[in-house]
Parts: C-alpha cells; sequence; structure tokens
C-alpha cells in the first residue's frame, strides 16, 4: 500500500509540470509568393515569433504568384485552403476571408495604423472586417537601363513627358543599341490600368458602376497594341506566356529592353539580380492627357474561414505588424510600408546607393497618382475588370481579335463576370 501511494504522489506530483507545457502546438499554413524575398523573410520572422511562442508552429509555402492567383481558390472551394496566405486582388477569394478583428488585441490600433489598405479587402462601405495584414505599399512606375541610355546618348525623358514621347526615345535607345525592344510591360491588367488611366480610361460611370471600354481606354490600347505590332514593345510578353500573369523582369535583367514599366515590389531583384550589370533608375511616370499615373497596390496576409487556428493566425499578423517588426519586415523586403507607425518612424533600408533613390522615386510617384487609379485599387473586384484587358488585348497582338472585337469581348467578359459574383 505504502509502494502505491508513493508511486500516487509521484504521478500526482508530476501533474503540473504536464500541464504547463503545451499538449498540441497550433498548426498554421501559409501560402506565400515573393516578389523578391517576401517569403524567406517571412520565415525568419515566424521563426522568432514561435520562439517566443512555442504552443503555435507555423509552416510556409512558398509558390509561383500565378499559382497564388490559379490554384488557392480551387483548394478555397475544396475546403483544404492555407490558414493565411499572400494575394493581391481579393474578388476572387473574397467570400472566404475571415475577419480576424474579434481575435487582435487591439483592434483600434490595427486599424488606424493599416486603415487604407484594410478597405481594399473589403466588399463595399458596410464592411468594416479586418481581414489580413497589408505586407507593403506598391507603386507601378518606368524602370530604365540607363546605361543603354548613355550608350545611345539620348537624354531619358524628363517629367511630364508622354507615352508618345517615351516610346520615340526608346527606339532611338533600341535602334542604336541593338537592343531588341525598347520597352516591356508585364502581362497585367494592374499594371496596364495606369497608362490606360493617364489617357482618360474611368473604369466606372458616374454610378460607379464597371465601364471599362471608353475613348481613354481605346486611345492607350490602340496605341499600344500599335507598339507592340512594331517591335516598340516586346509583344511576347504578352503572346507567348500561354495567358495569365507574366512579368518581363528578365527581359529587363538581360537588357533585351530599355525600359521596363513594372514596380516598387521589384526592387530587391534589381539590387540582388542586375546588381553592377547596368545602371538602372526609376524614372517619372509618363503622361497621357488626363495624368501622369502608375497603379497603387500592395499584397497582404489574409485570414480564412476554414482555418482550425484563427485566433493564432491572428496573434501571429498581429506580431509581423507591430511597428518594431514591420520596420524590421520592410527592410528585409526592400518594400515601402503600409503602416503609418512606420511611415512616420521611417525604415532604414540595406541598400545601394540606386536602391535608396529608387525607394524615394517611388514614394514620390504615389502622391502623383490619379483619384482614378485609387477607386480601381479600392473596387474589390478589380480582377472582373482588369483580368479581361490583358487576355482580349494579347488576342489582338496575337491577330486573333481585331480592336473593336476585342472591346467587345472586354466589355462582354465584365458583365458576365460582374453578374456571376454572388455576395
Amino acid at each position: 500500500m505504502s509502494r502505491l501511494l508513493s508511486l500516487a504522489g509521484l504521478l500526482l506530483a508530476s501533474v503540473p509540470a504536464f500541464a504547463a507545457t503545451p499538449a498540441l502546438a497550433a498548426d498554421i499554413r501559409i501560402a506565400c509568393y515573393s516578389d523578391g524575398n517576401e517569403c524567406p523573410a517571412t520565415k525568419t520572422l515566424a521563426e522568432r515569433f514561435t520562439q517566443q511562442n512555442p504552443d503555435i508552429k507555423i509552416s510556409i509555402d512558398e509558390m509561383p504568384y500565378k499559382a497564388i492567383l490559379e490554384s488557392l481558390p480551387v483548394q478555397l472551394a475544396a475546403g483544404n485552403g492555407p490558414d493565411i496566405a499572400r494575394i493581391t486582388l481579393p474578388g476572387p477569394i473574397l467570400k472566404y476571408l475571415a475577419d480576424m478583428r474579434s481575435n487582435l488585441k487591439d483592434a483600434a490600433a490595427y486599424e488606424a495604423n493599416f486603415g487604407p489598405q484594410l478597405a481594399w479587402l473589403r466588399n463595399g462601405k458596410e464592411d468594416h472586417g479586418i481581414y489580413g495584414l497589408p505586407t507593403q505599399t506598391t507603386v507601378s512606375a518606368p524602370i530604365v537601363n540607363k546605361t543603354l541610355f548613355d550608350q545611345a546618348n539620348v537624354p531619358i525623358p524628363a517629367a511630364g513627358a508622354t507615352w508618345d514621347d517615351w516610346v520615340v526615345a526608346l527606339d532611338k535607345v533600341a535602334k542604336a543599341t541593338k537592343t531588341p525592344n525598347a520597352f516591356a510591360i508585364d502581362r497585367s491588367g494592374h499594371r496596364f490600368a495606369g497608362p490606360l488611366i493617364s489617357y482618360g480610361a474611368k473604369f466606372f460611370d458616374a454610378n460607379g458602376t464597371p465601364a471599362v471600354v471608353d475613348d481613354g481606354f481605346k486611345a492607350m490600347a490602340s496605341r499600344y497594341v500599335g507598339w507592340a505590332k512594331d517591335g516598340s514593345a516586346d509583344k511576347d510578353v504578352w503572346v507567348a506566356s500561354g495567358g495569365g500573369y507574366r512579368d518581363a523582369f528578365e527581359e529587363f535583367k538581360n537588357a533585351k529592353i530599355v525600359m521596363y514599366f513594372s514596380g516598387s515590389w521589384q526592387v530587391h531583384r534589381l539590387e540582388t539580380q542586375v546588381g553592377d550589370g547596368f545602371e538602372w533608375l526609376i524614372a517619372s511616370e509618363p503622361c497621357g492627357p488626363a495624368s501622369c499615373s502608375g497603379m497603387p497596390g500592395g499584397a497582404a496576409f489574409v485570414t480564412f474561414k476554414g482555418s482550425k487556428s484563427p485566433k493564432e493566425s491572428a496573434r501571429f499578423l498581429e506580431w509581423l505588424g507591430s511597428d518594431k517588426i514591420y520596420a524590421e519586415y520592410m527592410a528585409m523586403t526592400s518594400n515601402l510600408p503600409a503602416s503609418a507607425g512606420v511611415q512616420k518612424m521611417g525604415v532604414t533600408y540595406h541598400l545601394t546607393p540606386a536602391g535608396n533613390e529608387a525607394m524615394k522615386a517611388f514614394t514620390a510617384d504615389i502622391t502623383k497618382l490619379s483619384p482614378v487609379a485609387y477607386q480601381l485599387q479600392g473596387f474589390p473586384y478589380s480582377s472582373s475588370l482588369l483580368n479581361p484587358i490583358a487576355d482580349r488585348l494579347s488576342q489582338v497582338m496575337a491577330g486573333q481579335l481585331t480592336l473593336d472585337q476585342a472591346y467587345d469581348r472586354i466589355t462582354s467578359d465584365v458583365k458576365d463576370s460582374m453578374a456571376a459574383i454572388k455576395p
């Protein structure tokens, strides 16, 4: 009996030790894509977070951006999506987003810090949910191979130069330096929206209803198709991609184009992959008769209704969004901060002089964006407006449609897509 009592005492004495250790850690699975090094940077910070929070385990699945666009909606519809994913346009997965508000320690402070971009994840003005963490602010603008301009002895177009002025200058440089194409724009309706808006495209009517094809739209679309057909623009970026998103970074890196119209998320790649191969810089936004505008944007980590770890997911994103950690994240990824607190305190980037000048130029470009650009970015179903643009204009460049046919198809595509959206 004494032995049994002793054994019982030992078992009871051991209970507090077991109770103090988490029986089962919460698992958070993150689907992530990188513009530069966002996923490795997130992994580094996640490891620090889990050391401080041993009750949480985080795994990061890195995948191409195209996989996020095409595979994530399918996974969510099938009920086997991740807990968190890094996305840009929320429209196709809007109904799966989970509101983190009740799981945040200080939702008011979080919303004050990230307010403008949190609105981009919502379904209209009546929606006040907090669905994720913006991972950066972005802006599209021309990235220029200055070395080629210098070799051709052609001045880089100054602020106020139109797209027509730019193409004339770029053609001169390409011809003088035997560069295959003068420029390229990412195969992306979002990227092309800035030039369209500059030429007067409104995207919405007076009632706020999508109305994509107008005179301003046609003015720029016809120009770009013409530039693609005569070889000024790299047509293959749009035609030979097989559909979907395609950037032109490789063409720029390998000096096959003189100017690359992309955006601030490319700075890390420019720093690490172009290096000192040639001198590059960020130039002023090309203009049209309506404005000199690129597009604002930004990716965000969002949470989903099907997650088994909603509290832990919110806890991680709130930690990642805290000023000190978020500033470190921006420095690691060479991104412009979406946080008002970090914008105020500033970010010390670990960049070359060219990289630091690029960040300044992108920051300056944000102040020049058209209100139409912000309206389009804030529309939750903007992908329904933007995707048909790239698809149909690619078909024109490939000789499969005329421009007028493309305009009709874009209009019907947008109408059908919007009609299919269920609240």
